[in-house]
């Protein structure tokens, strides 16, 4: 078993929808998405904010490697990360909600804590 899902999509593909997710997320606090879509968008979004609370300038590149907005690096360093530094992880949850009219898949919002 890989370490992560595929999605449904080539690697290049998933790599920039994710990276497009953990930035919504850390822009706007809270996404609705499907849920194995959350779950990995999760995944990262945790190790991000785990960056962010080291603080350095190693860790700040880092975020902004992946990351695909400056401004939401800067935020993410000076106002998310500070909120959770006496917190060991779990900085987001999953609710569920009702599932999608089209298609009928399961779909959730994640948001930060």
């Amino acid at each position: 078993m890989a370490g992560y899902r595929k999605l449904g999509r080539v690697s290049a593909h998933r790599d920039l929808m994710l990276r497009n997710q953990v930035t919504s997320l850390l822009k706007h606090g809270k996404i609705q998405t499907t849920v194995t879509r959350a779950k990995e968008t999760k995944r990262i979004a945790e190790k991000m904010i785990t960056l962010g609370k080291r603080g350095n300038l190693h860790a700040r590149r880092q975020a902004l490697a992946y990351i695909t907005e400056e401004t939401v690096v800067k935020n993410l360093f000076d106002e998310i990360a500070p909120k959770y530094q006496e917190r060991n992880g779990g900085y987001t949850r999953i609710l569920r909600l009702e599932p999608r009219k089209g298609d009928g898949a399961e779909m959730v919002l994640l948001e930060l804590v």
